[in-house]
């Protein structure tokens, strides 16, 4: 893993990687991969996602990604999330594949956040979100200085269930009604992961090296 700070803020900015991997802050100059990528996945991703009044076309266009970006640099300053944009580095260049962000970060006694993430179905299943999930996490619970990671997601979204149950976070709870999503009240499952569980493996990243290490 890598690490390069790239400012004065606690925990952020902030660039990540591991192999192909790479977390970064966004860029004004990503508008037009974000929009490609979030049109693209419109089947994969609209089931899962809080709808907002408009067409899905007209939410993912490089227009709307101005107020997104505006969105996550103010979230960023105040120091309520970490937004990263997933990317996959091939040769000479980087391919902005996917969204991760730690967010609804509350510090004092309770130093904890929620994560949320999503991914191109054309590489699901290559492990990009699971290691992108383990490095942002490594990074919340050491420079970040947080305590607890808790991931919510729907019972029916079965890959990414596997993201967080492959990287060990526990299931602790059942949200009935949670979030409006898809025109209803959805249910959601809790996981969490607090710092102490991967202390002793050197870190979530560790955990997942070995698990891959041990399935391949």
């Amino acid at each position: 893993m890598s690490l390069l700070r790239v400012g004065r803020s606690p925990g952020w900015p902030v660039v990540l990687s591991d192999g192909p991997v790479l977390l970064r802050p966004y860029r004004r100059s990503d508008a037009a991969a974000w929009s490609e990528v979030r049109r693209a996945n419109r089947a994969w991703l609209a089931p899962w996602e809080s709808a907002l009044p408009g067409g899905w076309d007209e939410l993912n266009s490089p227009a709307a990604f101005r107020w997104v970006h505006r969105d996550q640099r103010r979230s960023a300053r105040t120091g309520e999330g970490m937004p990263f944009a997933v990317c996959l580095r091939e040769q000479e260049r980087e391919r902005l594949v996917g969204h991760l962000n730690i967010g609804s970060m509350v510090r004092r006694a309770f130093c904890s956040a929620y994560a949320g993430y999503w991914v191109d179905s054309r590489v699901a299943g290559q492990g990009v979100i699971p290691t992108a999930l383990a490095l942002a996490v490594d990074h919340a619970f050491g420079p970040g200085g947080l305590h607890r990671i808790e991931v919510n997601i729907r019972p029916e979204n079965k890959p990414s269930r596997r993201v967080v149950e492959k990287l060990g976070f526990r299931e602790e709870s059942y949200h009935v009604r949670y979030m409006h999503i898809d025109g209803a009240w959805r249910d959601h499952i809790g996981y969490a992961m607090t710092s102490e569980e991967v202390a002793a493996e050197g870190g979530l990243l560790a955990r997942w090296h070995r698990l891959r290490a041990t399935a391949g």
